[in-house]
């Protein structure tokens, strides 16, 4: 990912994603990631069912890269492990939903301006067409 991307005011979505998820090769289901205690939207990520397999076995959230084709535990690098309270299905069983506990600093990748992982994906919002960071 560039820097003008995740750090930018500039809005750039990526309307394909779901093209590029749906030509990984892996059949997934989005699962939505959200803080059992506050209620924050994490983030948004894809399952397997070897990621849904391991999440359960382990109680660590577990998802499947559809870039990267590879399961992808949060945290097994970064420490910012994310523990499973309760894990949701949806009425259609075509999604789900990881309340979590966070274990570390944050669930982002990126970091904020102390270089501290931010707690949510979701740290901008679109004002007059132009993405701005919430207060830090």
């Amino acid at each position: 990912m560039s820097k003008e991307l995740e750090e930018g005011s500039e809005l750039q979505l990526d309307f394909t994603k779901l093209k590029k998820v749906a030509n990984c090769g892996a059949d997934v289901v989005p699962v939505g990631v959200q803080d059992a205690e506050t209620g924050e939207l994490l983030i948004i990520a894809y399952a397997n069912q070897a990621a849904l397999d391991h999440t359960i076995k382990t109680g660590h959230a577990t998802f499947w890269s559809t870039s990267r084709n590879e399961l992808w535990e949060k945290g097994a690098t970064s420490g910012d492990v994310l523990e499973i309270v309760e894990i949701r299905v949806n009425c259609e069983q075509n999604s789900l939903l990881y309340l979590v506990r966070p274990l570390g600093k944050g669930a982002c990748h990126t970091k904020d301006k102390n270089g501290v992982p931010r707690s949510s994906c979701y740290y901008r919002r679109i004002a007059e067409g132009k993405l701005e960071k919430l207060p830090e």
